[in-house]
């Protein structure tokens, strides 16, 4: 079992590691966003980003996952059809919803209510979708070959490119927001440069039919599925600014991105962690790599979430230069809502672990369902409490969405896939949060909030768990020990 979680944490380390660099470099644009563009501009972008999301789907619809569950099965003579036949048809249905937009451009700007000067927009959107997309198999192939390097390499590359443009665009040009579009088109045409080496070696130019079909079979479900995920994720964008405005939208979407470390950890376990359980589901103690690998990553999670949120208002605070804070001053309301926030993100982490289940039974049909229900539920929620509570309620309909869905998700893939978790731990460790959580705002409401008190939260909730034995100085040990060097892990067994 060692070696097999030694595998998991060093691709998680290295996808970590560029993740970590490159969101972080991205991140970087928040200050300069919210120092720089006005509140109800930087609302444009986000509600225009918020519908490029939903499109991403629209244009892949599944088939970089099929892709990435046969081919990792397929035999050396299969692979580039394997390759191939995704890459081909997902190229030319791309070409033909570009198409579609572009054609029917008048009416979508109507629909979607853009203001006129910021219609010319469009055409950008387009390319970043395009450009995207077609990168997506090979990425995912890079994935597959455990080439996290070279993974690693590109998307950090991107992301200084786009953060360079966005800078020079914004500052000497004075662009506005059309920089933010400029940059992201160039960056995504760079990366599906730097993938052509792979996909020439990959490519053979022959659509399989029986591939595809069952490709097609696979990864359909996951359209639904994916749309109902994305409508989780920014669904709130567009309603927050139906029922308020894009001042507001802005100053939510700035402190959202505040969430950036709990979706950067969760981010980095995601990419390792879906080629990890396909390749080893076949082990004898797969089931009981799979329920440590969830306590872990339960563990570090919730020291992530406490930590953040206990510190959260400081980093919005901390000078950048000049007097310009990470968050822009006039921003700085909204930093209420981080805690809930990342919240959600650590129960979008568990939905991830319980992922593993539906992909090596192939029950993929089940993922529309439990999606949709979490969907609904953040519709629901967004329309109920916006109106009461402002991005408040727009972030707990976040966090309730995230629960439903893990809780709907784990019910489905035991079921499918019964795993005995460590329930003992996991509860303990929910228990914990509780206690913390209840112990700072009881300090806030008391007016005794002060940077000593929430050293001190955080301090107690690490010695809790060790006190309660939900980390054990072995286990403490022997995590420590995976991330070291091979020659370590060779000596432990």
């Amino acid at each position: 079992m060692i070696e097999k979680l030694k595998e998991l944490t060093k691709d998680t380390a290295i996808y970590g590691i560029s993740t970590i660099v490159g969101r972080f470099l991205g991140f970087l644009l928040v200050p300069f966003y919210t120092n720089f563009i006005a509140p109800d501009e930087y609302g444009i972008f986000a509600y225009i980003y918020a519908y490029i999301a939903f499109l991403n789907i629209v244009y892949i619809y599944g088939l970089d996952a099929a892709f990435l569950k046969y081919t990792s099965v397929a035999s050396k003579e299969e692979k580039k059809d394997t390759f191939s036949t995704p890459f081909i048809f997902v190229t030319l249905t791309s070409i033909v919803f570009s198409a579609v937009i572009y054609f029917t451009q008048d009416s979508l700007k109507m629909i979607l209510n853009i203001p006129e000067s910021y219609s010319y927009l469009i055409y950008f959107v387009i390319f970043i979708l395009l450009f995207d997309t077609l990168a997506l198999i090979p990425f995912s192939d890079l994935r597959l070959e455990r080439k996290a390097l070279k993974f690693a390499t590109i998307k950090i590359l991107n992301i200084i490119l786009n953060l360079t443009l966005n800078i020079v665009l914004i500052t000497y040009y004075d662009l506005g927001i059309k920089a933010i579009f400029i940059s992201n088109v160039i960056a995504s045409g760079f990366s599906l440069a730097a993938l052509m080496p792979d996909i020439v070696r990959k490519f053979k130019a022959v659509v399989n039919i029986s591939v595809l079909k069952k490709m097609l079979r696979f990864g359909l479900p996951y359209l639904p599925a994916s749309i109902a995920a994305m409508i989780v994720q920014v669904i709130d964008r567009p309603i927050l600014r139906s029922l308020a405005d894009d001042t507001t939208l802005g100053i939510y979407q700035a402190n959202y991105k505040l969430g950036i470390f709990m979706m950067l950890f969760v981010s980095m376990f995601q990419y390792a962690w879906q080629p990890f359980f396909l390749t080893n589901a076949k082990e004898k103690n797969a089931k009981e790599i799979f329920s440590k690998v969830l306590t872990l990553f339960a563990i570090a999670g919730a020291v992530i979430l406490v930590s953040l949120s206990l510190f959260v208002e400081e980093i919005a605070k901390i000078e950048v230069y000049n007097g310009h804070t990470i968050i822009g001053k006039e921003y700085l309301g909204g930093v209420v809502i981080v805690p809930i926030i990342l919240f959600g993100y650590y129960f979008h982490g568990f939905y991830v672990n319980f992922n593993a289940g539906l992909y090596i039974e192939e029950k993929t049909k089940y993922f529309p369902a439990v999606t949709g229900i979490g969907a609904l539920v953040n519709i629901i929620v967004n329309f109920t409490l916006i109106p009461v509570w402002g991005i408040t309620g727009a972030a707990l309909a976040t966090l309730a969405s995230y629960f439903v869905m893990a809780l709907g998700l784990f019910a489905v893939s035991q079921y499918v896939y019964k795993i005995e978790y460590e329930y003992g731990k996991l509860f303990k460790i929910f228990l914990l949060i509780i206690v913390v959580a209840s112990a700072y705002y009881y300090l806030l409401a008391s007016g005794e909030l002060n940077i000593i008190n929430k050293i001190a939260l955080l301090l107690g909730f690490l010695f809790l768990m060790l006190l309660f034995r939900v980390v054990k100085k072995s286990e403490l040990i022997l995590v420590l020990k995976m991330f070291s060097s091979p020659k370590i892990i060779k000596d432990i067994k």
